[in-house]
């Protein structure tokens, strides 16, 4: 893996990146500053880049460390981000509180950075199967305090 390959991966896929770091760093100035600061490890830790699995994993790996990082270190509490890839209408927002860190990064993974099971799995360092159970609780949290909330 060279430089080049990580910057084709980095010009395909930087608004992916940027989502899905501004929603786990909680702040979208603190996403593109994590998915800078996350290129910039990857570039200077290439050589250990073993090449078991799909470099973009790998990457995503680093992307979403650098994120969490981001957060713990400013303090951010978890809450939803809006990007353009919210189908939510404006003003409203997920009670995202409800889900644990994992379920959140599965979920932003997910459906911002359009990820499939397997590399989500290596992003996280969990397996597939528990990416599937992981997505699966936090729809089942999110949609009985969605139903609880239109009820009440």
């Amino acid at each position: 893996m060279t430089s080049d390959d990580l910057e084709l991966l980095y010009r395909a896929k930087l608004a992916d990146f940027c989502r899905a770091a501004a929603a786990i760093a909680g702040d979208a100035e603190l996403g593109r500053d994590s998915v800078q600061d996350a290129f910039a490890r990857a570039v200077r830790k290439r050589r250990r880049y073993r090449g078991d699995g799909p470099l973009e994993a790998w990457v995503w790996r680093i992307v979403v460390n650098a994120a969490r990082d981001a957060r713990r270190r400013h303090g951010v509490v978890a809450e939803p981000v809006e990007t353009e890839a919210s189908d939510a209408p404006p003003g409203e927002h997920l009670p995202l509180e409800l889900l644990t860190e994992r379920q959140r990064e599965v979920l932003f993974l997910h459906y911002y950075a359009d990820l499939d099971y397997a590399t989500i799995a290596a992003a996280l360092g969990i397996s597939p199967g528990t990416v599937g159970a992981t997505l699966s609780t936090a729809r089942r949290t999110l949609r009985q305090a969605l139903t609880q909330e239109v009820a009440g």
